[in-house]
């Protein structure tokens, strides 16, 4: 085929499995009505196929060597069987296949990735804040003991797998998560928060004078080594992505499955009344302690992906007490106690400076740097006190709703 008739191809197979997708979301009240079930399954499956379909044609127009286009080929090959006999959901088909032929670097580095490492270190957070009710103000601190654990173990043993790198640093952030969480036992609401917060002024002064935590670098600015794994090396930013991604997905299906378990549900009974939850046989010791665990091991993955994929070289300042307040403000404006939340909480902090830095420029305003930032931090305060009074569980609970009416349209039963 040649380029023009491709182009035409993707243009027909895109609009066509967009259609079908607004089909499959907004109308399947129609397919119950007409008691066709198939038929809603079918629009399911061209949706998937030709999200990938789609993805393969657009990256195969863009990539230059032909053993790259044949790499994207069979991508869809092998996608296109397994979408349609349900092993791959269609929605992480398009996140792991179309996404990465069909982004670019700036959306990989600046958008993508740090959304995803966000969420992760969210969905930590959330935990503990949004399930457990215990108040954190330090996971900015558990994300730079969780960088800097993973710097050293690359640094100092060097024959350590990538993967085994990550899961060490999580182990070594437990560890100090829960240390710093056995105050909770004791004390709780505001007075815990400000003992997470005594973790965070503490990490800041170690990672910033003891020399050892940073390989005796003269300035204290550290380099993550270069990345590979079983020797296949992560250099690119759509194979950063791609390895993020997948770390991320399964840790998201692990925390989802976690507090649908008995020690999500003894945090849920925790977060609403600890003394009944104690009456009817939940330990209030073990709840919280593995809260802070859970919320520390997730945290500080985070943490280890944020230094080694997307800063590559950073200081103690990257971690400081602004990042700790940022993934609070996710976690609030996603929604409290929702791993759905997590996501859209971290799509909407990611987004937002860069929707306000092009607004001014689309209306032809004038605005500096400095005010833009000003807005940005008005603004995270306003959607927040409107959260907490208006919908306190936040967009994830607002997606929800919509989504209910959506379907539900134009039927009023």
């Amino acid at each position: 085929l040649t380029e023009p008739k491709l182009i035409l191809l993707f243009v027909t197979v895109f609009g066509l499995t967009t259609a079908c997708g607004l089909m499959e979301v907004g109308y399947p009240a129609y397919a119950t009505a007409m008691a066709t079930p198939a038929f809603a399954g079918l629009l399911l499956s061209l949706n998937s196929v030709g999200s990938v379909i789609g993805g393969a044609i657009y990256g195969g127009l863009h990539l230059r060597k032909p053993v790259e286009r044949q790499f994207a080929l069979l991508l869809a090959m092998f996608a296109v069987p397994l979408m349609l006999h349900g092993v791959i959901d269609h929605r992480l088909g398009f996140a792991f296949i179309a996404v990465p032929m069909m982004a670019s670097e700036y959306l990989f580095r600046a958008i993508l990735i740090p959304f995803l490492i966000l969420a992760l270190a969210a969905i930590g957070l959330n935990l503990l804040v949004g399930y457990c009710g215990q108040i954190s103000l330090g996971t900015g601190a558990f994300m730079a003991i969780g960088a800097y654990a993973a710097y050293n173990l690359a640094v100092r043993i060097e024959w350590l797998n990538i993967l085994v790198v990550l899961i060490l640093a999580g182990g070594i952030t437990t560890v100090c998560g829960m240390i710093f969480g056995i105050p909770s036992l004791r004390i709780k609401g505001l007075y815990l928060a400000v003992a997470t917060l005594a973790a965070q002024f503490f990490c800041d002064w170690l990672f910033s004078r003891v020399a050892w935590f940073t390989n005796d670098a003269p300035s204290g600015s550290v380099t993550a080594p270069a990345l590979q794994m079983f020797g296949i090396p992560i250099e690119s930013p759509a194979a950063k992505y791609i390895f993020v991604l997948s770390i991320v997905v399964f840790f998201a299906v692990v925390a989802k499955n976690l507090v649908r378990s008995s020690i999500g549900r003894s945090w849920m009974a925790t977060r609403d009344m600890d003394v009944a939850a104690q009456i009817i046989g939940i330990r209030p010791v073990y709840a919280k302690l593995t809260a802070f665990a859970a919320s520390s091991f997730l945290v500080g993955i985070a943490g280890a992906l944020w230094a080694f994929i997307h800063l590559g070289s950073w200081e103690p300042l990257a971690f400081d007490i602004n990042r700790s307040f940022t993934l609070l403000f996710m976690v609030i404006i996603g929604g409290l106690g929702s791993i759905l939340g997590a996501f859209l909480g971290a799509a909407f902090i990611v987004m937002l400076p860069v929707v306000l830095n092009q607004i001014p420029a689309w209306l032809g305003i004038p605005l500096s740097t400095s005010t833009v930032s000003h807005l940005e931090a008005m603004i995270f305060g306003a959607l927040i006190v409107f959260f907490l009074i208006v919908e306190p569980h936040g967009l994830a609970r607002l997606w929800a709703v919509g989504k209910e009416k959506l379907r539900m349209w134009p039927f009023p039963h």
